[in-house]
């Protein structure tokens, strides 16, 4: 690849990564256990909205033009934090799950809630600001 074609290639990326908008966020998680598995997945539609119209049988053409969908949408860096905070929420959701059928006690729940709620600040951290969401690394 030339230079003029790396540097066409990097405008054509950032022009696109500047205008594109997230309007769903999906998280999913399981507890594997000897006494069976415990699957949860959670989906999220920002401020209600739901871009998957193109689907056979979608019809939301007829009552809704690009422009009120499309600016609802979030950035790339609201879309990692919601992705965080919604693997947060499957995560806890999932080990509930087994604690509710018995599987886990009440302090490996406990335990666990803890844990996976400092990981997740953590990486929260480390996707605000920094443009990559991988902790600073490329």
């Amino acid at each position: 690849m030339t230079a003029d074609e790396q540097t066409h290639l990097r405008a054509v990326v950032a022009n696109v990564k500047s205008k594109l908008r997230v309007t769903k966020v999906t998280a999913t998680r399981s507890v594997k256990t000897g006494k069976g598995d415990f699957f949860v997945g959670f989906s999220a539609a920002w401020d209600s909205v739901q871009d998957d119209t193109g689907t056979m049988g979608g019809d939301s053409d007829l009552h809704t033009t690009d422009a009120e969908i499309a600016p609802n949408g979030m950035t790339i860096e609201e879309a990692r934090v919601a992705h965080v905070l919604l693997s947060m929420e499957a995560s806890i959701a999932a080990w509930r799950s087994a604690h509710a059928e018995g599987v886990v006690s009440a302090q490996e729940l406990t335990d666990r809630t803890a844990a996976i709620k400092r990981q997740h600040a953590a990486v929260l951290s480390s996707v605000v600001g920094n443009g990559n969401g991988n902790g600073g690394n490329s």
